[in-house]
């Protein structure tokens, strides 16, 4: 039998003569063979166990790291494929297919296609540097808890080998200046209430650009005034906010509400608003509209979406 993406090796071996392969169906080579889950990893009396210098488990350190700090990353905007981390299992995939995996004294077959093609070889110079941007991140990552709680894990190492730490405690301490930068990056997260409001507060801009927002110091004022007074916490849920007030409560429910029917809809609330807003005098409405919207708790989300309808059909 073939070592697993022997196929790809082969492929990327033969092009290698005009480019090396990063990208498999537009994801890093090889991606749809890595873990999705962490328990999908080795794991040895309940604690993982994953094998850095395996291509395919140090690869699903990167896919696992990136799906758990998505949530996170509302900032970058809307799309999955934002993250900042994006880079790294790009990097190892060019590694892998350009050949700069394997054991380049050639003392053993690892990584070549004559032996095991996911091996990554203890010699390589390029795999060495790369087991520090993809093992310590791990490990913090576990640190924090994007795993889970309590998630414990100890890195594989070939036999022989002994430069390499292994553990959170062990990298903390051989390389504490490269592990505590990963850990405030791992740090510095808000809860997933701050982020949905993060993205209702980004599609909100789509609304605010398309009226053509008068930004001054009245306007903006009666705008900023109703948002939260402070950064909303695991269990906040308007309009209940206890230390809120009514204004604050009601701003985020309607933030909430015209994100998610946006969503709903397949992103076509936006679409309509964009297409209403086709003039001068559908615009001053718009901008009429959405003040109704945020200030005045009772005006009906249900007028919105008929007035929108409305000046859509007029345009």
């Amino acid at each position: 039998m073939r070592p697993a993406g022997f196929g790809l090796i082969l492929a990327c071996a033969v092009a290698l003569s005009s480019a090396a392969v990063i990208l498999e169906n537009g994801m890093p080579v090889l991606w749809a063979q890595t873990a999705g889950q962490v328990s999908e990893l080795p794991i040895s009396n309940g604690i993982l166990t994953p094998d850095p210098w395996h291509f395919l488990n140090r690869m699903s350190l990167y896919r696992l790291m990136i799906a758990a700090t998505d949530p996170l990353m509302g900032s970058m905007g809307m799309s999955s494929t934002l993250s900042p981390l994006w880079g790294l299992p790009l990097q190892l995939g060019w590694m892998l297919t350009s050949g700069r995996l394997a054991d380049p004294t050639d003392a053993t077959t690892c990584g070549l296609q004559t032996g095991d093609t996911m091996c990554i070889s203890t010699q390589s110079w390029w795999g060495c540097v790369n087991y520090f941007t993809s093992a310590l991140p791990f490990l913090s990552a576990a640190q924090q808890g994007f795993f889970g709680p309590d998630v414990q894990v100890q890195l594989q190492v070939p036999a022989g080998v002994e430069d390499y730490c292994t553990t959170y405690a062990d990298c903390s301490t051989r390389y504490p200046d490269a592990m505590s930068k990963w850990d405030a990056f791992f740090q510095s997260h808000y809860s997933s209430e701050e982020l949905a409001f993060v993205n209702s507060w980004l599609n909100s801009a789509e609304y605010v650009a398309a009226a053509h927002f008068q930004a001054n110091l009245e306007k903006s004022t009666l705008f900023l005034t109703p948002l939260p007074s402070r950064i909303l916490r695991a269990g906040d849920v308007a309009p209940n906010i206890a230390d809120l007030s009514q204004e604050e409560n009601h701003s985020l429910s309607i933030f909430s509400w015209m994100n998610n029917i946006n969503n709903l809809l397949g992103g076509s609330l936006v679409r309509m608003w964009k297409s209403a807003m086709c003039s001068v005098a559908t615009r001053e409405k718009g901008r009429d509209l959405l003040e109704q919207l945020l200030l005045n708790p009772g005006f009906a989300t249900s007028t919105f979406l008929s007035i929108i309808t409305e000046m859509t059909t007029s345009c």
